[in-house]
């Protein structure tokens, strides 16, 4: 992991700061605008979004939009005919999906959500194109996060975004691409702030993110904050919290709390007693629904982005984080964090946990085994 140094960062929090911040760059822009989505859902924020995109393809600008085929098999036709006709240049990421299919290749998404804007303003988040508020049942706004980064840093964002843009213009159109010839004035020093950019794919960065992670929890000395909500992670993962809470490090996870996806949610939940057990602390957000994933390590250390802390996101999926190594960044994510599980959370009482009897820990169990033959059916159980 290579940090870059003399960035500026802003810490977005949810939709509410997001959105219009990535709006207003693209409505900026003047050469080209690229954007990756997990998600690009038709409803307000959706469609806000798409006619920013459309209003600069119409001036001119060459904007490379990127989706999803499973997480955007839902994108309305009417959706994608308006941006096509705008001149907005439009591809799917691995469009063959089936529910079926115990392919690997099958679940190897495009999950990473980031926007780079004339080569001068990056975003990198967890934060799809959906309405905060387009929730099951309509509950309070799902919480998250993004960061806008401008100076170097973004040249790297850049680079990651036009490299998978060629990979799928050759798989979808069988034709070559290479992006346009320019000066970056990303290179200019905008701040000072270092900053890395980790990716995870399937071929040379498969675990370059929950390396990072890891490498960051063996490095704590004083206390540990992640926030994520789908977190289900392997033995290591585990291990390192754990240890990290033995030595004396003050761990403390903000987890799922309402239930999204019930496998998930319950496989989860099985993994709390070993946790809490070695002294991890453990919130559970249950105001609305946590989509972030963030963590802050010693009041120095932060990371935002797409990765999920599950197999979906460390084994199969394609993420992007920004790593941060500056004391003012991490003291705003960490008092974010804190604020929201003295506000929107409940903590989770070791002593409480422990004595639920066997009838109401019989589904997190079930859950727990459910996902380890599943995960085992595409050769990874082992890591679990």
């Amino acid at each position: 992991m290579d940090f870059v140094a003399e960035n500026r960062l802003e810490l977005l929090t949810s939709g509410e700061q997001y959105f219009p911040a990535l709006m207003a760059a693209i409505d900026a822009a003047s050469e080209d605008v690229y954007l990756e989505t997990y998600i690009f859902e038709d409803d307000e924020t959706g469609r806000r979004v798409a006619n920013t995109l459309c209003r600069a393809a119409q001036r001119g600008v060459n904007v490379n939009l990127l989706v999803d085929g499973f997480g955007a098999r839902d994108m309305a036709l009417a959706l994608r005919e308006a941006l096509l006709a705008a001149g907005v240049q439009l591809l799917v990421f691995r469009p063959k999906i089936s529910p079926l299919t115990l392919r690997r290749q099958r679940l190897r998404r495009m999950h990473r959500k980031m926007a780079v804007a004339d080569g001068r303003v990056a975003f990198v988040s967890g934060i799809n194109i959906i309405d905060d508020a387009n929730t099951p049942g309509k509950i309070p706004p799902r919480h998250d996060y993004a960061v806008r980064v401008e100076g170097p840093l973004v040249a790297e964002v850049l680079a990651q975004m036009e490299k998978l843009w060629g990979l799928v213009v050759w798989a979808r159109l069988r034709r070559r691409w290479r992006p346009a010839r320019r000066v970056l004035a990303a290179q200019a020093a905008a701040g000072t702030q270092r900053a890395a950019l980790v990716i995870r794919d399937n071929l040379h960065h498969r675990a370059d993110i929950e390396e990072a992670y890891l490498g960051a929890i063996d490095a704590a000395r004083e206390d540990i904050i992640i926030a994520n909500a789908y977190f289900f992670p392997g033995l290591r993962f585990r291990r390192a919290l754990t240890n990290a809470a033995t030595r004396g490090v003050r761990v403390t996870l903000l987890l799922q709390g309402r239930v999204e996806y019930l496998l998930l949610h319950y496989a989860s939940r099985a993994l709390y007693g070993s946790l809490l057990a070695a002294g991890v602390q453990i919130h559970q957000y249950t105001q609305g629904f946590l989509h972030a994933k963030v963590a802050v390590c010693d009041g120095r250390w932060a990371t935002v982005g797409s990765s999920n802390i599950d197999p979906f996101s460390l084994l199969l999926a394609r993420e992007a984080n920004v790593v941060v190594d500056d004391r003012n960044f991490a003291e705003q994510l960490r008092g974010s964090l804190r604020q929201v599980m003295e506000k929107r959370a409940e903590p989770v009482h070791a002593a409480q946990w422990r004595s639920q009897s066997l009838l109401k820990k019989m589904p997190s169990w079930i859950a727990y085994q459910l996902v380890r033959v599943l995960m085992g059916l595409f050769g990874y159980g082992n890591q679990l």
